[in-house]
């Protein structure tokens, strides 16, 4: 489908200069669109209109579409799919694990669910993947272990039992992937469990799903979308109008919830707010990643110097028992030199008497 804007799916969507005349009416919209520079006033015009799609993964528009407590078979489904097994959202849980302040700058977005199981899925959308991946992950998994095993023990304190801990997944949505994840550029979903080498059948509950949506757009380039999983990640990584238009038509379970953010948006004061609140996120998110970027650059500098540093002191002591060898080697020399010197005294003492006694000889025999 070659459809420019996304009108034939939704009839009711504003007009540009429709848009403009709202934002004209009240004054503190119009000092607040001006504020926006031309590139961002642009994008903001389009979304509401239909000629682009939506950023999906931004806060608000991915709470007010995948929200639990609005309509749990969304995120039942994305979870389902991600998680491969059906899955069933008991309640929305409170997002208050250990996690340091300044590690949310990044952090567009974090829902945390309890399933009918009693397992916890945490879903979170990074913007720019944070460095440590591995590490990071590992931490945040351990935190909800935690949450989860204070909960139980708080309410069966009697008849705790470890059987009743139940799986903990962490779902992590990559707008621009880490490096790690760059590193394999054919894969997009990767799933990972703990594992014994011996095959020892002990599962120790942690999950991990991490999807770079980047590299899944990729793979996508000239592909037609055909199954549920490609839908969900077309859905929530797409803007351009032609490849949602395909999405739809697809799997058109998907227009009632791109409809939610259009009805969001009939409130111009909301519409601009949360708009106004990505552009700040997407500066934080530039200022952070530029600093974490420093900091590994500036840990990998100093691993280096560490690493000179110790091959300096290696080249010191090496030098310094070259220095050794070679004193003692001049030493051995010096006393080879006067062992030489002695032997030529004693080769020329030798050849004195020689000469003497030959000497002699030749006398004695002339008086015979």
């Amino acid at each position: 489908m070659t459809n420019k804007s996304l009108h034939c799916f939704f009839k009711n969507l504003p007009t540009e200069q429709e848009m403009k005349d709202r934002i004209e009416r009240r004054e503190d919209l119009k000092k607040l669109f001006e504020s926006w520079n031309a590139a961002q006033q642009r994008e903001f015009l389009d979304r509401c209109t239909g000629k682009k799609g939506y950023n999906i993964l931004y806060d608000a528009y991915f709470k007010e579409v995948m929200n639990p407590e609005y309509d749990p078979e969304r995120l039942e489904s994305f979870l389902a799919v991600m998680i491969g097994e059906p899955v069933k959202i008991l309640k929305l849980l409170p997002n208050d694990g250990v996690r340091l302040e300044d590690e949310n700058t990044l952090l567009v977005t974090d829902i945390v669910v309890e399933l009918s199981d009693g397992s916890i899925a945490n879903i979170e959308v990074q913007k720019i993947g944070y460095m440590f991946t591995g590490p990071r992950c590992s931490c945040y998994l351990s935190d909800m272990m935690l949450r989860q095993y204070k909960r139980i023990r708080a309410r069966d304190k009697k008849a705790f039992s470890y059987g009743k801990i139940k799986k903990v997944y962490l779902i992590v949505l990559y707008e621009t992937s880490p490096k790690e994840l760059r590193d394999m550029p054919d894969t997009y979903l990767h799933r990972s469990r703990h594992v014994f080498d011996t095959g020892l059948g002990v599962d120790l509950l942690q999950r991990c799903i991490l999807i770079p949506l980047d590299i899944f757009r990729k793979s996508m380039h000239n592909k037609a979308i055909s199954t549920l999983q490609e839908a969900w990640l077309t859905f929530l990584s797409e803007s351009r109008p032609e490849r949602l238009a395909e999405l739809f038509q697809a799997f058109p379970q998907f227009i009632g919830m791109y409809e939610t953010l259009y009805n969001m948006d009939k409130d111009m004061v909301r519409a601009m707010g949360f708009f106004s609140k990505e552009l700040r996120i997407m500066d934080q998110n530039t200022v952070q990643y530029m600093i974490d970027e420093m900091e590994g650059t500036i840990d990998r500098l100093r691993l280096e110097k560490d690493e000179l540093e110790d091959r300096k002191s290696q080249l010191e002591s090496q030098n310094s028992q070259l220095e050794n060898q070679k004193s003692q080697l001049e030493n051995q020399k010096s006393q080879l030199e006067n062992q030489k010197s002695q032997l030529e005294n004693q080769k020329s003492q030798l050849e004195a008497e020689n000469e003497r006694l030959r000497a002699e000889l030749h006398s004695y025999r002339q008086k015979q």
